[in-house]
């Protein structure tokens, strides 16, 4: 399954870094990486993480990584996995 990275979680992801490197570089580095092993391996096993306790949809999924919430949505149609958003637990 190809993933997709929607804008929306593109420019959430950017405010996020931004603010972690105000603190060390190097640990915003290492996130980024970190996280986008976990949301690239999606496309080996989209069930893996829990349902949205956001949305109703089956196939939209929430991963958890150190404190922020990744929303993403399997679409079997097109075999694409689309990630949605990030946020921290705090900001919804």
């Amino acid at each position: 399954m190809l993933v997709i990275r929607k804008r929306e979680y593109l420019n959430e992801l950017k405010k996020i870094l931004s603010f972690i490197s105000l603190d060390s570089a190097n640990r915003a580095r290492v996130f980024k990486k970190q996280l986008d092993l976990r949301v690239d391996n999606l496309s080996c096993f989209p069930y893996k993480y829990r349902k949205s306790l956001h949305h109703q949809n089956e196939n939209v999924r929430d991963l958890i990584y150190k404190g922020y919430t990744i929303v993403y949505r399997i679409n079997q149609k097109s075999e694409s996995i689309e990630v949605i958003d990030i946020f921290k637990w705090v900001d919804k």
